[in-house]
């Protein structure tokens, strides 16, 4: 199907600044498209995710993607969508929060090939300007009213703006102009809160070359739930592409858990089965919601996408070992991962203690009579096993590679005993 057709299809296009010029230009030659990020934050999260995935789609058909990171818009920050001024970070900062972004990118775009990818970053054209080169060759061409009209200021006027965010528009600006003199960029994609910035680039690039231009501008939509909550959010915070901030383990349990009103929106917006497999998979959901194949699909694609073969096997098996009860199969590592959050008790290494007393000392039960009914009535299980002798003794049979003991108390209550 044509590019833009299946965005349509997917629910991704949101604004075009010229629909039907943008198809044109696209059916007539391979364009340079750029879409960016600034390094307010050491990782990525998956709302940052759908526009670079757009991106990516762009690449598919074999078009050249520029993927930018603000290293000198990250110093100032992007107002949009902010209700007070952000809290301004120091370049070493900004610069190792780049560093790992651009690490995060490289697993999303193929950067090999007539149509590679190009990392850019925007400190290299923005960092070494001089104020007065900002205003006269930039500034004198946006206009205040302009300025004043775009929601991200307009909306901060009455609580407050500083004229450091108030120029962030016009860094922005400054990208899309060198982007297009420098690498033939003719389109920038964003979020739907970047309509403002990508329509002021493109209004820079208007006034500041003489020959006739055209460049274009593509928003894709918010990412929404079903049920109203925030896309990306879970109890635990964020869901991070950095594995020491959110586990794969973790970021597949979350697309393994949407809801079924969400699966297919999602497998349309972030990954790239084709139709046919996504119409299937929809079919699913309606007929046979139990068998959860969308969610399966979604999760598995996903992870491999961000994590690799590696780790998405191993989510796999982390997750079916915690279905069935096969703790045992699992090892160190991947207990660390699956039970991360579950309570924790440290027990001295080496030291042989009564599973009664060791219930009770890690407040499993709330008292030796407690204990001594939960494990004479079978609700204790030792890493998915259950016992019911009162006498057992924990010991080195009990602990996964001399680590963790995992004991479960009745159908779902996990506890983590780590041996130090």
């Amino acid at each position: 199907m044509e590019l833009l057709k299946d965005l349509e299809w997917r629910g991704i296009t949101y604004q075009q600044t010229d629909a039907e010029g943008l198809k044109n230009l696209l059916d007539k030659e391979s364009i340079s498209i750029y879409c960016g990020i600034d390094p307010t934050a050491d990782s990525m999260h998956i709302g940052h995710l759908l526009p670079f995935l757009t991106l990516r789609r762009f690449q598919n058909q074999g078009h050249r993607p520029l993927v930018l990171v603000g290293g000198a818009t990250g110093l100032i920050g992007d107002p949009s969508g902010k209700n007070e001024e952000r809290k301004l970070q120091t370049i070493d900062v900004i610069r190792q929060n780049a560093a790992s972004i651009k690490n995060q990118l490289e697993s999303i775009f193929d950067f090999e090939g007539e149509n590679g990818a190009v990392m850019v970053n925007n400190y290299d054209w923005i960092g070494s300007m001089d104020v007065v080169t900002f205003l006269r060759d930039f500034g004198k061409h946006v206009g205040v009213n302009y300025m004043l009209a775009k929601d991200t200021i307009s909306s901060r006027l009455e609580s407050g703006i500083s004229f450091t965010e108030f120029t962030y528009t016009i860094l922005q600006a400054l990208d899309f102009n060198h982007l297009y003199d420098h690498y033939n960029c003719k389109l920038q994609i964003g979020g739907s809160d970047q309509w403002g910035n990508i329509t002021t680039g493109l209004e820079l690039i208007r006034r500041t070359h003489e020959e006739e231009t055209k460049a274009f501008g593509f928003t894709i939509p918010l990412v929404t739930k079903a049920d109203g909550t925030k896309f990306g959010k879970t109890e635990s915070g964020a869901i991070w592409l950095d594995p020491e901030k959110t586990s794969p383990y973790e970021f597949y349990q979350f697309w393994i858990n949407t809801a079924d009103a969400d699966v297919v929106k999602y497998l349309k917006y972030f990954t790239f089965l084709s139709h046919e497999e996504i119409e299937g998979l929809a079919v699913s959901v309606e007929t046979e919601p139990h068998l959860r194949k969308a969610q399966k699909a979604l999760a598995e694609e996903m992870t491999k996408m961000i994590h690799g073969e590696e780790a998405l096997e191993q989510a796999i098996r982390i997750t079916g070992a915690l279905f069935s009860g096969d703790i045992k199969s699992l090892s160190a590592s991947e207990i660390l991962e699956g039970f991360k959050d579950v309570p924790s008790f440290e027990q001295p290494k080496g030291d042989a203690i009564g599973l009664v007393d060791l219930i009770v000392n890690a407040k499993i039960s709330p008292s030796k009579r407690q204990a001594r009914e939960d494990v004479g009535n079978g609700a204790i299980y030792i890493n998915g096993e259950r016992v019911t002798d009162l006498q057992h003794v924990i010991d080195e049979k009990d602990m996964i590679e001399g680590q963790f003991t995992i004991i479960r108390r009745g159908k779902k209550k996990y506890f983590k005993i780590q041996y130090m």
